[in-house]
């Protein structure tokens, strides 16, 4: 069992866009506002976040979060990272420890941005605690494998997931990717779920359109895609029609109950 609870499922400026009166940022639907990209992932025997963004308050509050085990980092940009200080919540829950799993330049620059808590002078209660943990090939939370895979998105250092259980890639987790680095490539064989970031219709250095999205999961060819962090180009009910039957866009509050 495998539950994921998308927190948000937006660019690095949300929906609705500051100072925008586009038809996305103007509409009702709530499927068309989306706060920064993050999941939840509750396998019954562990319960992690990937990312905090500036919104991960707000995501917990909704999503009615009451356990994190750990949280995985994809890249240090500010928003995956920059809802980090809420973790304190759960830190306390865990005993004053929170696990944070990311690539060794990621924890250098978690380290440098939230000195205070990793340098361990401020283990005042209430605060977060933060055990680094770097991330050099799979490792395992409960009965999940995490395996992580590298990700070329500009210069940044980024990496996805794949979820395992019994061996079974359930979930490719890859939010922030123009492509997936070639010897890595074969870590997605077989997975049944593939999350991907595509935030536009046009063709960026940094990021998949959504054209090339749709022909990176047509060559993974998992079962279901689900597309995430999305700009205001995607009106929703809109984009949605205009997909492959197995293909559709995330938005925030979804959850996927996968056995």
């Amino acid at each position: 069992m495998l539950a994921i609870t998308f927190l948000g499922t937006g660019t690095s400026v949300g929906v609705p866009v500051i100072l925008c009166g586009c038809p996305v940022c103007r509409s009702s639907d709530p499927r068309d506002q989306r706060y920064r990209s993050s999941i939840y992932v509750d396998t019954g025997d562990a319960a992690w976040v990937v990312d905090t963004g500036a919104e991960f308050r707000v995501q917990a509050i909704r999503a009615q979060l009451r356990r994190v085990d750990a949280v995985l980092y994809t890249h240090s940009h500010a928003d995956h990272v920059m809802g980090f200080d809420d973790l304190r919540r759960f830190s306390v829950g865990n005993g004053d420890c929170m696990p944070v799993y990311a690539a060794r330049e990621t924890l250098s620059e978690l380290q440098r941005i939230f000195y205070y808590a990793f340098s361990g002078e401020a283990r005042f209660p209430g605060y977060v605690h933060p055990e680094a943990r770097t991330i050099n090939g799979p490792f395992q939370l409960g009965n999940t494998e995490i395996v992580p895979v590298r990700l070329e998105h500009g210069r940044a250092h980024v990496i996805g997931f794949v979820f395992r259980q019994e061996s079974r890639p359930m979930v490719a987790y890859l939010s922030d990717c123009k492509r997936v680095f070639e010897p890595d490539l074969g870590l997605l064989d077989g997975v049944e779920t593939l999350v991907l970031g595509t935030p536009c219709f046009k063709a960026l250095p940094t990021h998949m359109s959504l054209a090339e999205g749709l022909a990176f999961a047509e060559f993974v060819r998992p079962r279901a895609t689900w597309l995430t962090h999305l700009s205001h180009d995607f009106l929703h009910a809109e984009v949605e029609q205009e997909l492959p039957a197995n293909v559709r866009l995330a938005y925030d509050g979804l959850r996927l109950d996968l056995r």
